[in-house]
């Protein structure tokens, strides 16, 4: 018989038991990380009003500090738990708590969480985890429909399993995620449904849910795993497993939840790759050419070698934009930063500090006679004609050179130098180069 979604009905509540604000304040904006449809968060600050609420709403997991005005320590916990069974419990910790924290997860808890964690990652990775864990438990007792909705509303994906690794449960993200459907998965051994690999070796990767069942707590994912979707298809994952327990405290099962991390790593690799890059010539930026240029000192000091800064700065460049406009402008600095490129060595780096101005990095070399034969190789690069949309456009220029270490053993001090040296090349009639003196 197929299997059908349920009716959505309204989440829960997470239930923050802490008289710290800023705490509150931070764990309320990191769940809100957790999807479209976050469960909804309810504060108070001490023992009492956390088992008034308890009472009165229906909680789906809580986030418990040890230490309140009413209460203390394992006290704290035994008392939330008694009043709360099945309710899972992530312990908040600071330093000087960590180990009560340690000893509540033994005695039930579900894991606890430093309070310098409270991010938009670590909270809500642990807080889905335990609460897919509470109603994977639930569908078991057959409370299928208000499970169903509140799995489906996290935003991740979860997937279950009995003790045999058989799939009991996907919500619909990981229908889509892993191109099964629950009629199609269910009963199935897991690593016929939920194959993952190693993104460099391509080897089977270590089964999350198995390390959660026998060692009896959560556990995650090793980096860089791929999922292999039905289709074939690949994606980057990150994800958590815990145990299933059933009302009699008894591993049952495991539960899994993961995300598609592809497209937030190729952002964040995007974002740094912009940080570090001019964006319009896709040459090193100041930021990175700094960097480079302080390895290079700190390299050319330990191997006794020399380097140079060439700064190289367009002759009457302004003309070609007030004549041409802009567009073509950037279209020659485009051409000149490629030209550049082409003419230097693979370890020497070519970076646009702005305007038509670059400088160029050239470690390890043995005189301040190499430097000059590079740059006399840039002029006659430059002065080559340049086609660009159908024009035959010429550039030249003018370059300062300054030489570690005799002109200086500091970055800045080498760049400043440099520029320097090229308006006296600029002075004496530009298309030239000029050693700083």
């Amino acid at each position: 018989m197929a299997i059908e979604r349920s009716r959505r009905r309204s989440p829960g509540y997470i239930l923050v038991v802490t008289n710290h604000a800023g705490d509150a304040r931070n764990i309320r904006d990191s769940l809100l990380a957790m999807g479209p449809e976050p469960l909804a968060v309810e504060w108070v600050r001490t023992l009492s009003e956390g088992l008034d609420r308890l009472k009165t709403l229906s909680i789906e997991a809580v986030i418990l500090d040890l230490s309140l005005p009413d209460s203390q320590g394992m006290e704290t916990f035994h008392k939330v738990s008694i009043s709360a069974p099945g309710v899972p419990i992530l312990v908040l910790s600071d330093s000087a708590q960590e180990e009560v924290a340690q000893e509540a997860v033994l005695h039930g808890a579900h894991d606890y969480l430093p309070k310098d964690r409270l991010d938009a990652y670590s909270l809500p990775r642990a807080v889905q985890t335990m609460i897919a864990s509470k109603l994977a438990a639930e569908m078991l007792v057959g409370d299928r429909e208000r499970a169903d909705a509140t799995l489906d509303s996290i935003g991740d994906a979860v997937l279950s399993t009995d003790n045999n690794g058989r799939i009991t449960y996907l919500n619909a993200v990981a229908e889509r995620m892993m191109g099964w459907t629950l009629a199609e998965a269910l009963g199935r051994p897991l690593a016929e449904v939920f194959h993952i690999v190693d993104r460099e070796t391509r080897e089977a990767a270590a089964n999350p849910l198995e390390f959660a069942i026998e060692q009896d707590h959560m556990v995650g994912l090793s980096e860089d795993c791929l999922l292999i979707r039905r289709d074939g298809s690949e994606l980057a994952i990150e994800d958590s497993a815990a145990p299933i327990r059933d009302h009699a405290g008894r591993v049952v099962g495991a539960v899994l939840i993961f995300r598609d991390v592809g497209q937030a790593r190729a952002l964040a690799h995007k974002l740094f790759h912009l940080a570090l890059h001019d964006s319009l010539t896709e040459l090193p930026n100041r930021v990175l050419l700094n960097d480079r240029l302080n390895q290079a000192v700190r390299m050319d000091v330990r191997h006794h070698k020399k380097l140079a800064v060439l700064f190289v700065d367009l002759d009457r460049f302004k003309a070609v934009n007030d004549s041409l406009g802009h567009a073509m402008g950037d279209a020659v600095l485009k051409s000149v930063a490629k030209r550049m490129q082409e003419t230097l060595r693979d370890m020497d780096t070519v970076s646009r500090h702005g305007g038509d101005e670059f400088v160029i990095l050239l470690p390890e070399i043995e005189a301040a006679d190499d430097a000059a034969l590079v740059a006399e190789k840039l002029l006659r690069s430059l002065t080559e004609p340049h086609f660009i949309a159908g024009r035959e456009l010429h550039v030249a220029a003018s370059i300062g050179i300054s030489i570690y270490p005799e002109h200086g053993r500091l970055a800045e001090v080498l760049v400043n130098r440099a520029d320097l040296a090229m308006y006296e090349a600029k002075k004496s009639g530009g298309r030239n180069y000029r050693f700083f003196e």
